[in-house]
């Protein structure tokens, strides 16, 4: 099987390393803008050969977009138009529904299936990708009565080939719940870290300082503003919706704080707690 990966990332090219490995994929191609991504993608051996999406669409039996989510939008349609009959794709974007509506109506809709794999680190470009990525993460599909049931097993059995497990779900919920659980997490670490380096301007302070928590924290921090800033976009209304509670709550965490009542503050932290049940699988 010809996989065209068009962006060679920490995503794209962790996808590739583990489809060559475990011989999902014959032959790999790589899609990269980025020159000097392209030049790594090929020295770390993550592809096999760096080609235009032009020349690769043709001849590809899978392409996987990985790409910033408005490139994604951009480009989605222009590959569907040139697919052979038969060939899949699929995008690992972390917003869906703008994406899905992009090629609502294109005759070869039922050959995209939109999925969104959990899974990452702060790092980017192709020098970031790594093996065993996916192992044991989750991944979600998305709109699935919209796919061709072919379609749909390709890129299924491709995420449990990467070692992953399946939920399939709705673009418009899909949205609303990563608003909460992942969008909301990045925009936290990216501010706590502009709020620190706000009040502390003596950088060798917050090295010396910062414990693990901090470290833990403030991690999606160092994450790509090129890729999230788009998400963000994509997202606005329900990562609005989301940053209102989350303010809300902050706001009245000030004010236990200010008031000193330690009851509160501790009934608001004990009911934090029961994060760590619905994190290990748990009903509360």
């Amino acid at each position: 099987m010809i996989v065209t990966i068009v962006g060679t990332g920490l995503i794209g090219g962790s996808m590739a390393l583990d489809l060559r490995a475990k011989h999902f994929a014959t032959k790999i191609l790589g899609v990269e803008k980025n020159k000097h991504h392209a030049k790594e993608a090929m020295m770390f051996g993550t592809v096999d050969e760096i080609e235009t999406l032009s020349k690769s669409i043709p001849i590809s039996d899978l392409i996987i977009i990985a790409i910033p989510v408005a490139e994604t939008i951009k480009i989605l349609p222009f590959i569907l138009d040139k697919i052979k009959n038969g060939a899949v794709v699929t995008d690992v974007g972390s917003t869906k529904n703008d994406i899905c509506n992009s090629v609502k109506n294109h005759p070869n809709r039922k050959q995209f299936v939109p999925s969104h794999p959990i899974a990452g680190t702060e790092n980017s470009g192709p020098k970031a990708a790594m093996k065993n990525l996916f192992e044991g993460k989750m991944t979600i599909l998305c709109n699935k009565k919209n796919c061709h049931p072919d379609a749909i097993a390709l890129v299924k059995n491709m995420y449990e080939i990467l070692g992953m497990k399946i939920l399939f779900m709705d673009s418009k919920d899909h949205d609303i719940h990563v608003a909460y659980v992942s969008h909301i997490s990045h925009i936290s670490s990216f501010m706590l870290a502009t709020t620190v380096l706000d009040m502390e301007k003596n950088t060798s302070t917050i090295f010396n300082l910062a414990g693990s928590g901090f470290a833990s924290t403030v991690r999606l921090g160092k994450s790509s503003p090129e890729m999230w800033a788009p998400i963000f976009l994509q997202n606005s209304k329900n990562i609005s919706q989301a940053l209102g509670t989350y303010i809300k709550e902050l706001t009245e965490f000030k004010n236990f704080v200010d008031e000193k009542d330690y009851k509160k503050m501790f009934k608001a932290m004990k009911k934090a707690n029961g994060i760590r049940k619905v994190l290990e699988g748990k009903k509360l």
